[in-house]
């Protein structure tokens, strides 16, 4: 099991009144390992192998002129959660990087937004080669449920040397 992993399952399976206290500590330790991810506040919700989610909270830093949450602050979770599912997903034996992003922007980002990044089991035991593409599957939606970005950010997967 990956440390990432392991690190999740003890945060959020602290007592009820403890469980928020334990997946913000643990989104906090996230932001502080990669410190960009720390400007949108991240907060994980779900993270098992192939799924991750996180909310990123709708507030004055991350906003635009017209009071929306940034494109940006959106690619920047949408990356945030793919990041969390590679690591908790990815076998013992290989490495990742992310090669690019593609996505498009269906809807006013008004509310807090939850990202969501997902993947197949398969993918992740194709035939390694000298590495392969690995496309993850990323989403943002509203509190209503409007989806205001989708995509796919792509990763190189290899061996570990």
């Amino acid at each position: 099991m990956s440390q990432v992993l392991s690190l999740w399952r003890t945060a959020s399976s602290l007592p009820v009144i403890g469980s928020s206290i334990g997946t913000r500590a643990f989104s906090l330790a996230f932001g502080q390992k990669a410190p960009y991810f720390s400007s949108i506040r991240p907060r994980f919700t779900v993270l098992e192998p192939n799924h991750a989610e996180l909310l990123i909270p709708k507030r004055r830093a991350v906003q635009n002129h017209i009071g929306t949450v940034h494109a940006i602050a959106l690619c920047n979770g949408l990356e945030a959660a793919m990041g969390a599912l590679a690591e908790v997903t990815i076998p013992s034996d290989r490495r990742w990087i992310p090669q690019g992003m593609d996505v498009r922007y269906t809807a006013k980002a008004t509310s807090d937004i939850t990202c969501v990044a997902e993947t197949d089991a398969d993918q992740w035991t194709a035939d390694l080669g000298k590495g392969y593409d690995l496309p993850v599957r990323v989403r943002g939606t509203r509190e209503d449920g409007t989806v205001v970005i989708e995509g796919t950010i792509n990763l190189w997967v290899s061996p570990k040397r």
